[in-house]
């Protein structure tokens, strides 16, 4: 068992809490990235969609997980199953350090998440309190006038990775 922990990082330009709409544990949120097959190392060429809401029973039968897929090139099983409450939203003092916010832990079995792709789903918050929903980071930046604070707003310069953790 490896646990592997999603952290994001981006370039905020007058805004702060950056995190999936329905907050750290959004149970509709779609994680979308590649897998490296632990077995052969081939890594997945598409994406593959998880969420906390969506549960399958696991390969042996003891319990559920969230999700069971097989390498495309050696057909073995891997799972990965997501672990809530450890995400928190990628504030503006995070930001500007140029540190990461933790977003979602996985138990992965047979495979390692690579290469998170951000979609839509996002929500941001400016500095003057207007809340920005339904974001969509799947172009690699988000730019908008915050017509409250006088101020134009972006997100820019996403980041990902993932990091074993205990």
């Amino acid at each position: 068992m490896v646990n592997f922990l999603l952290k994001i990082t981006a370039d905020l330009e007058n805004l702060t809490n950056l995190q999936p709409q329905g907050g750290r544990d959004d149970p509709l949120f779609p994680f979308y990235f590649k897998f490296k097959c632990g077995f052969c190392e081939e890594v997945s060429s598409k994406e593959t969609c998880v969420c906390l809401n969506e549960t399958v029973p696991m390969p042996n039968g003891r319990g559920t997980t969230n999700l069971v897929q097989k390498c495309k090139f050696c057909t073995r099983e891997g799972t990965a199953t997501m672990i809530p409450g450890r995400g928190k939203p990628l504030t503006k003092e995070l930001s500007e350090a140029g540190k990461f916010a933790p977003l979602m832990v996985f138990d992965c079995r047979g495979f390692e998440p690579v290469d998170f792709a951000f979609g839509s789903g996002w929500k941001v918050q400016s500095i003057a309190g207007t809340t920005f929903e339904h974001v969509d980071l799947s172009a690699g930046e988000f730019a908008e006038y915050d017509e409250e604070g006088r101020c134009p707003v972006m997100v820019s310069n996403l980041l990902a990775s993932f990091d074993v953790v205990k």
